[in-house]
C-alpha cells in the first residue's frame, strides 16, 4: 500500500501568493513531522496565482525551474516523495501555459505536463493561454503514473492515451467550482472506473473572483468507488492506494482487452 496526500489549499480574494506559499509549507511541514512516508503530495491548479485571477497571468508566470519549484523541490527531498505542486502559469518566450510539475524524492523536477484542453466558459484560459499537446507519463518503483489537469477530465481520449501507455494511477489537480460539484464527482468516478485505475484529485478550496471552489478532492479506486474524499474546505487529506489491485481487477474484469475501437 502507498500513501498519498492531498493539500486541498483554500484560494481565497482577501490574500497574497506569499501568503498561501508559507501555508502550504506548513503543511508540508506538518507532513515531514508526521513520519508517515507518503510516496505522492499533491497540490491543485494554479494555486499560487489563482485560476481566476487572469489579470495576474502575466506578472507571475514563471519558468518550469522558477519559485513554485525552488520552494518546493527541498521538501520532496526532505520528506522523501514526489512532490506534483499543482500546476502554474509557465513562460516560455511569449507563450503562457498551465503546467503541472512533478518533482522527485531527490529534489529533481522529474516531469511536466502542458494542459492540453483549456476551458473558455466563463474564463479567459483558453484566449491567453497556449494549450499543451502532449500527454506525461512516468513509470514510478510505485506504479506508472499519469497526470492531467481539471478540465481534461472531460475527455476520456486523454485518458485511454495514459491506459495505452500502462498508466495504473491518474492525478489530477484542479481548480473546479462548486458550482459544477455533480458533475466534478462523476468524472472522478468515471474515469477511474473506465479505465480501471486509481484516480487522485486535488481540487482548490475557498473564493476567488465571485466564483467558490468545490473542493472535494479524492480518491477513487479501479472500480470506480470513493475511498477518501475531502469536504468544501482546507484540508489535508490522506489515502492509500494499491497498484497490485489494478493489475489484479485488470486480469479479473479485461474490459480494456475488449476494445474494439483506439
Amino acid at each position: 500500500m502507498h500513501q498519498v496526500k492531498i493539500i486541498q489549499l483554500a484560494v481565497n480574494d482577501n490574500e497574497t501568493r506569499a501568503e498561501r506559499f508559507s501555508r502550504v509549507e506548513s503543511y508540508l511541514d506538518r507532513i515531514y513531522a508526521e513520519q508517515s512516508q507518503p510516496v505522492m503530495v499533491m497540490l491543485p491548479e494554479i494555486w499560487g496565482t489563482g485560476f481566476f485571477n487572469f489579470d495576474r497571468y502575466d506578472l507571475e508566470c514563471e519558468p518550469q525551474q522558477g519559485e513554485t519549484y525552488s520552494r518546493l523541490a527541498p521538501w520532496a527531498e526532505k520528506i522523501g516523495c514526489y512532490i506534483l505542486a499543482g500546476s502554474i502559469v509557465e513562460s516560455e518566450g511569449s507563450d503562457l501555459f498551465n503546467t503541472a510539475l512533478l518533482i522527485n524524492p531527490s529534489g529533481s523536477l522529474a516531469g511536466s505536463y502542458r494542459k492540453i484542453h483549456l476551458f473558455g466558459y466563463q474564463s479567459k484560459e483558453s484566449n491567453m493561454l497556449t494549450a499543451g499537446s502532449d500527454i506525461y507519463v512516468l513509470k514510478t518503483k510505485y506504479g506508472t503514473w499519469g497526470i492531467s489537469i481539471c478540465y481534461d477530465l472531460r475527455f476520456p481520449e486523454l485518458y485511454r492515451k495514459m491506459v495505452d501507455e500502462g498508466v495504473d494511477v491518474i492525478f489530477v489537480v484542479s481548480a473546479w467550482p462548486l458550482a459544477r460539484l455533480e458533475q466534478w464527482e462523476l468524472f472522478n468516478r468515471v474515469r477511474a472506473l473506465e479505465n480501471l485505475s486509481y484516480l487522485v484529485s486535488c481540487n482548490c478550496a475557498g473564493d476567488l473572483k465571485s466564483y467558490t471552489f468545490g473542493g472535494n478532492s479524492m480518491v477513487v479506486d479501479p472500480w470506480g468507488e470513493i475511498i477518501a474524499r475531502a469536504g468544501e474546505e482546507e484540508e489535508l487529506l490522506s489515502a492509500e492506494i494499491d497498484p497490485n489491485r489494478v493489475t489484479e481487477i485488470r486480469v479479473d474484469f479485461p474490459a480494456l482487452n475488449d476494445r474494439r475501437v483506439k
